[in-house]
């Protein structure tokens, strides 16, 4: 009886959801997260001329670090190299396997209690298959919104994704320090659902994937959090090579 009576109490609150609506812990969707190197290597201070949108990761909505046991093994994924060093690169430091070892340890380990992600060798696939698929750079391209010196109005992107995807995505901004009038396009969400189907993501900025890895701030910005309706979005486009 005395259970009973702290889980109603508990229930009030957000631990109902988290504990009861998923006993075991399994995940409810996943989250496709690509970031603008443009604007993840003017917070890290990296160098970079990709010119299009590359993969951050692919996060279950529950659970972290499900498996520490469960090591990461580059020769598992050999015949994926190619295209993770293409479309999933690690824009600290290129030559490394150490971004897709972190992203499997705490990401990959938790998704992998679905069947259909029970192997690294799947779960880096379906990220890449679900890259292809949902081509967020292909989306943004043909609807005119691409990286410019010029500003757009957060309605405007969110229209073009959203008019396409036909749910609800999450698009993350850097955000100016104080008296800062615009805000840099960074990161963006899409949501599937176990069955990979597009579904709405959330946009609480309580998320607890929004910065996944760690940025060194550059002098006078925020850190990366959903866009602000009300501040001018800038997509900063690729240097031009002196």
């Amino acid at each position: 009886m005395k259970f009973i009576a702290v889980a109603i109490i508990l229930c009030a609150g957000y631990f109902c959801e988290t504990a009861f609506a998923h006993p075991r812990g399994e995940w409810t969707k996943l989250i496709l997260t690509q970031h603008w190197p443009q604007t993840f290597c003017s917070v890290n201070k990296c160098t970079t001329n990709l010119s299009y949108w590359t993969l951050h990761g692919l996060w279950p909505n529950t659970g972290m670090r499900c498996n520490t046991s469960w090591h990461f093994n580059t020769s598992l994924i050999e015949d994926l190299i190619p295209e993770m060093k293409e479309y999933w690169p690690d824009l600290l430091a290129p030559s490394s396997p150490e971004f897709w070892k972190y992203e499997w340890t705490k990401h990959g380990t938790c998704a992998a209690k679905a069947e259909s992600l029970n192997s690294e060798h799947k779960y880096f696939s379906k990220a890449l298959e679900l890259y292809r698929k949902y081509d967020l750079n292909s989306v943004l391209k043909n609807n005119q919104i691409v990286p410019s010196e010029e500003n757009y109005t957060l309605d405007q992107v969110e229209t073009a994704i959203t008019s396409y995807y036909g749910v609800k995505t999450k698009i993350q901004c850097v955000h100016p320090g104080k008296g800062g009038q615009v805000q840099t396009l960074g990161q963006i969400e899409i949501c599937v659902d176990r069955d990979f189907q597009l579904i709405d993501c959330e946009k609480s900025t309580k998320e607890i994937w929004s910065n996944d890895i760690p940025a060194v701030l550059v002098s006078g910005q925020s850190d990366l959090s959903v866009c602000d309706h009300s501040m001018p979005v800038y997509y900063p486009p690729v240097p031009s090579r002196s």
